[in-house]
């Protein structure tokens, strides 16, 4: 079962995709966005969930003052599944005292990354990029690239990976910040350069 650890929605119960996705572990999940709210960096953030899968990542950032969240979901089913939750997410901000402003605007997007990354606005101040493991180096590498133009001087990009793998190959204009292992995740802290 996954759900939203804190903020206006906590306790909230997501639904998950049937199949072809690979949800982020809880600890892991609040391994996140402790790192994130230690750096202040939510409040009024402007998010980007790629591989949204049941949009878990970039609704659990709504939830805990982004303003904005884009959940990009290649597959029909699970951006199906995203659309509810952040329904979901939506009417618990309505509904929530602990919610003081406006909810978090959430859209949806059913597109493949590439795709999304060639016609998106930005700038993003926090992005998640969680891609199934079979995705190769290569495609990881390849969205960063694509990513690099649509970021705020301060963003703050996640990669997650599996910990037997490659670090990303990173393009001009980003930096590793730095790498830290959960058993077989492996979550990747990327800064502008």
């Amino acid at each position: 079962m996954t759900r939203i650890v804190a903020g206006f929605a906590g306790s909230l119960t997501l639904q998950v995709p049937k199949s072809g996705t690979r949800p982020t572990s809880d600890r892991v999940r609040e391994a996140i966005f402790s790192a994130l709210e230690a750096r202040d960096a939510l409040r009024g953030a402007s998010v980007l969930d790629l591989y949204a899968g049941s949009g878990a990542l970039g609704l659990e950032a709504g939830s805990r003052g982004a303003s904005s969240v884009v959940l990009v979901e290649r597959s029909a089913a699970a951006a199906q599944v995203c659309r509810r939750n952040a329904a979901a997410v939506a009417a618990a901000a309505r509904s929530s005292s602990r919610h003081g402003g406006p909810p978090p605007s959430i859209e949806v997007r059913a597109a493949s990354v590439q795709s999304y990354l060639t016609q998106a606005a930005g700038p993003f101040d926090v992005v998640f990029i969680d891609p199934p493991y079979d995705v190769g180096d290569a495609d990881v590498s390849a969205v960063l690239t694509a990513l690099v133009p649509l970021l705020s001087e301060e963003a703050v990009v996640c990669v997650e990976r599996s910990a037997r793998g490659a670090e990303p190959a990173l393009p001009d204009g980003l930096v590793l910040e730095r790498r830290k292992d959960y058993g077989e995740t492996a979550i990747f802290w990327l800064g502008p350069a």
